[in-house]
């Protein structure tokens, strides 16, 4: 293989990987049907970012698309991926994922029997408190504090004193009532408690002796296996470091690419070089796609093998045959092909031209002719068009000879009537050779057949039989001899 080609299989193989990371991190889906898109206006939208996730009782459904001004508020575009039925009293408010997590956007519909959003609906949108409103308010709760204490300390501490000493009489008194009564159920609540100590004494003894056992039996598993799990460790280790060479590898190549050096690095500041992997491609998948489209129209073939053989009037003349028909499945063409062995072989005439001179000086000239049939093999090439009602017309070469055949199928193709005629410039002007043929086919791959062949001169019947082997028996059998 060209190492032009080589080097722009491996490119291409890179660009469809880099192709495939960049799909992912950018979440990017043409062939995704248009999601359903609102908008929501927000006061301060700090933190929050393009795609960001939107999100139903904590459940992803989709994602921010875009964050703009609308006037002095945050205008939010979110990207529904999956259907959710937002109705009337819907809002929208900014959300974190843990104290210190990323901002999403969390979806709050309205009641269920409310009527659903119109569509061009802007959602409202809370934004919670962030961390400077919070620490504000802290400072707040700090000033009124100080204060208390500067309130305490003053002159009327005493007075301030004296009303918290009543107001602690009073709910001391309040206290004692609730106690009074509620002393029945503070009864029984004492009750179920010892109860439960008493069983907690009475199973704790079991208990702590299975945990006993357990860590027991752990300190021995551990013991067991300290080896391997040593062993282990050093593995991830090795794998770790072998990991980090291959970073490392991988990093300094990518820095060589960009920088133009070796042979892929070329080949991707270039131009030239791109240009001539491009067109080379190219071509070859002009190549491909036309070996492709041959082999489709092959595989629409349908082919059938048929082996036949018969005997004529004289037990000792018969004649075998074998075909080939190739049907390309257009409804119009038919191609047939085939070797037999015609009883009578081919004809052949010899002339030969004797001189004799005579005692008196005169000269006789004779001419011999012999015919002669020598054993043989014919063979057969026929074009064939289908006309209505499946009658089938063919002509080109029969034993050898130019002719013609007409086939007419009849009982769903179980029997089959044919008629060759052939051979039309036989010696000693001799008739041509006509052939009717009936065949009655029994089985799927098995048939008998019959008729009258060159009955114009020798009037001679035949019977025989044969064996067809179509498209599915010819597969079984090739798999069979592998």
């Amino acid at each position: 293989m060209n190492q032009v080609v080589k080097v722009g299989l491996f490119a291409t193989i890179c660009l469809i990987v880099l192709a495939v990371l960049v799909w992912k991190i950018e979440d990017l889906n043409p062939f995704a049907k248009d999601d359903k898109k609102i908008q929501a206006e927000f006061d301060s939208v700090a933190g929050l970012d393009d795609k960001a996730t939107v999100r139903v009782a904590g459940v992803r459904v989709g994602r921010v698309d875009s964050v703009g001004l609308s006037g002095r508020r945050a205008r939010v575009t979110l990207v529904l991926e999956q259907p959710v039925n937002l109705t009337e009293g819907s809002y929208a408010r900014v959300a974190n994922l843990g104290l210190l997590g990323e901002k999403y956007i969390e979806l709050i519909p309205g009641p269920l029997d409310a009527p659903l959003l119109a569509p061009g609906a802007v959602l409202p949108g809370k934004t919670p408190p962030s961390i400077d409103e919070a620490i504000a308010k802290i400072n707040d709760i700090g000033t009124s504090i100080q204060q208390i204490t500067g309130s305490l300390s003053g002159a009327s501490l005493g007075d301030s004193i004296n009303r918290l000493i009543s107001e602690f009489e009073l709910t001391s008194r309040e206290i004692r009532l609730v106690v009074a009564e509620n002393r029945a159920n503070l009864s029984s609540t004492l009750a179920n408690a010892n109860q439960a100590s008493a069983i907690l004494a009475s199973e704790l003894p079991r208990l702590a002796d299975q945990m006993d056992r357990t860590l027991r039996q752990i300190e021995t598993l551990v013991a067991d296996n300290r080896g391997n799990v040593s062993t282990s460790l050093a593995n991830i280790r090795e794998v770790t470091d072998r990991l980090q060479v291959s970073v490392d590898n991988v990093n300094k190549i990518s820095g060589k690419i960009a920088s133009g050096e070796g042979t892929i690095g070329k080949l991707v500041n270039d131009e030239k070089a791109y240009d001539q992997v491009l067109s080379t491609l190219d071509s070859i998948q002009g190549g491909v796609e036309t070996l492709s489209g041959t082999l489709g129209a092959v595989n629409k073939f349908k082919i059938d093998l048929d082996l036949q053989g018969y005997y004529l009037g004289d037990p000792e003349e018969s004649q075998t045959t074998f075909l080939l028909d190739i049907d390309p499945q257009d409804k119009t063409r038919l191609y047939r092909a085939g070797v037999s062995s015609p009883p009578g072989g081919k004809r052949r005439e010899k002339s030969q031209t004797v001189t004799v001179t005579n005692p008196n000086g005169s000269v006789d000239t004779t001419t011999i002719s012999t015919i002669t049939n020598e054993k043989t093999y014919a063979a057969t090439a026929l074009f064939g068009y289908r006309a209505p009602r499946d009658i089938r017309l063919f002509a080109g070469l029969i034993e050898n000879t130019g002719g013609a055949q007409v086939e007419m199928p009849l009982l769903s193709d179980r029997f089959l009537v044919s008629f060759e005629a052939f051979d039309f410039s036989r010696p000693q002007d001799l008739s041509p050779h006509l052939r009717l043929t009936g065949r009655w086919r029994f089985h799927p791959n098995l048939y008998l057949l019959g008729g009258y062949d060159d009955f114009l001169e020798n009037d001679s019947y035949f019977l025989g039989g044969g064996i067809r082997w179509n498209d599915e028996n010819i597969k079984y059998l090739l798999g069979a001899v592998r």
